[in-house]
């Protein structure tokens, strides 16, 4: 009987994951639940040994933990981006690399319009103001409404914000690197999106093409008055440039959800220096809908693996 483990917890209380597994897979593997996160190495080889499927979400799965699991067939990444696996060791193994594209959209794009929302009414401050017996005063915000909206990568996130730009009354225009057709939006290329744009929001996998494709020279494209939302990957945005940007008062603001390693962050971090920025410890993904959303793709994909037709497969 092939084995199946759960590396950590997926964010749904474990009888209903438990349930759901039965529903999907049955008495057909046998199943290890792991109740907490670790991320180091040896534990996970630990915890690997043996089985034919693994799942986890973003932490690091690398060729020093699969060399050692001879046995290992399938990684189901519970997370959109699979970076963080050594796809191309798998590749040469022949193990399968699952993702679970889609869970996320949702909460992605809520949480994108949340912070555009808080940078371009200054909600943080206006908080603050309230509490130390402040007025509004230096703190009158915009609205979206005829603002330039504009949406790097239109994959089912990008096109998910710009469904809601729409809604706001925005002027919406992307960058993707293939053409693509969506209503209410205008295709530009990198550089008009850059220079006309009012809010700039990224929506891109990190691979070769996209890490560091926001750096000084992008970011001194951009309007004064414009805003950067990072809620894709850390490494497609400089954040030393991005820092210095915000410094300079080259653009008006950021909000950004993730960074080079995942949170925590180090306090001396640059970008928590730098000002007009809304730092989160990258939880776009985080909702509770979102983890049963995911924890449901989790089991199709083993489901549709176990069955000879396999799904969501990346490699």
């Amino acid at each position: 009987m092939k084995k199946l483990v759960f590396l950590e917890p997926l964010g749904i209380h474990q009888e209903s994951l438990e349930k759901l597994v039965q529903e999907k897979i049955g008495n057909q593997m046998e199943v290890v639940y792991y109740p907490d996160r670790r991320e180091d190495p040896e534990e996970l080889v630990r915890r690997s040994q043996g089985a034919h499927v693994v799942v986890l979400s973003n932490f690091k799965y690398g060729r020093e933990v699969m060399e050692r699991c001879p046995e290992l067939e399938m990684v189901c990444v519970a997370f959109t981006g699979v970076d963080h696996v050594d796809v191309e060791y798998c590749r040469q193994r022949g193990i399968m690399v699952c993702n679970c594209a889609g869970y996320s959209t949702v909460a992605v794009a809520d949480l994108v319009f949340g912070m555009v929302i808080d940078l371009a009414r200054n909600i943080i401050p206006c908080n603050e103001a309230v509490r130390c017996g402040g007025t509004k005063n230096g703190l009158v915000g915009y609205e979206l409404e005829g603002k330039t909206f504009g949406i790097v990568g239109l994959g089912a996130i990008g096109q998910r914000v710009a469904r809601i730009a729409n809604a706001f009354g925005c002027r919406v225009i992307a960058y993707n690197r293939s053409e693509k057709q969506v209503e209410g939006v205008e295709l530009v290329d990198l550089d008009t999106l850059l220079s006309q744009s009012d809010i700039v929001s990224l929506h891109v996998p990190l691979n070769d093409s996209t890490r560091g494709m926001i750096g000084q020279k992008e970011l001194e494209k951009m309007k004064k008055t414009a805003f950067l939302i990072n809620t894709a990957r850390g490494p497609v945005a400089d954040s030393a440039a991005l820092a210095e940007a915000l410094e300079k008062g080259e653009i008006a603001g950021a909000a950004v959800d993730v960074f080079e390693k995942e949170p925590p962050i180090a306090p001396d971090h640059v970008l928590l220096k730098a000002p007009h920025l809304i730092a989160t410890p990258h939880v776009a993904f985080a909702t509770q809908q979102a983890f049963e959303k995911r924890a449901v793709i989790v089991c199709d994909n083993i489901r549709a693996w176990l069955d000879g037709s396999p799904i969501n497969v990346i490699q």
